[in-house]
């Protein structure tokens, strides 16, 4: 059965396997990452599999501007890979408040500024077998 992926941080790394590796066997994906020239590559070799989008996570409109695209594209949402984040390196006591704060709304989706809309994602996929 063919998935729809919603993939932050899509552009390399980890993110940019899994988007890959979800379009070989078919699935379609929303490639998502703050440079869209990152992902648009992805259109070039898989075409309407694949639907690039630029995101900045931390912005609370701009996802939901991307989750509303995506599902418009696409019909439904399966999968969501929150990949996009960074690491902050030092001791807690030295670093800023804000630098703290931007990692755990970029990290933590559950509690940032993006949160509520990745969990309505829930709603969003289709029924599974069992539900029919």
């Amino acid at each position: 059965m063919q998935k729809v992926w919603f993939i932050t941080g899509a552009n390399r790394g980890l993110g940019r396997a899994f988007v890959e590796s979800a379009l070989e066997r078919g699935d379609q994906v929303a490639a998502t990452s703050r440079n869209l020239q990152s992902v648009v590559d992805l259109s070039e070799k898989y075409g309407d599999l694949v639907l690039p989008l630029s995101l900045d996570i931390t912005n609370r409109e701009a996802v939901q501007k991307a989750v509303r695209q995506a599902k418009e594209h696409f019909g439904c949402l399966d999968v969501l890979v929150n990949n996009a984040g960074f690491g902050t390196f030092g001791a807690v006591e030295e670093l800023s408040e804000q630098q703290l704060r931007q990692q755990f709304e970029v990290n933590d989706l559950r509690h940032g500024k993006s949160g509520n809309t990745f969990q309505q994602l829930r709603g969003w996929g289709k029924p599974s077998p069992v539900e029919n």
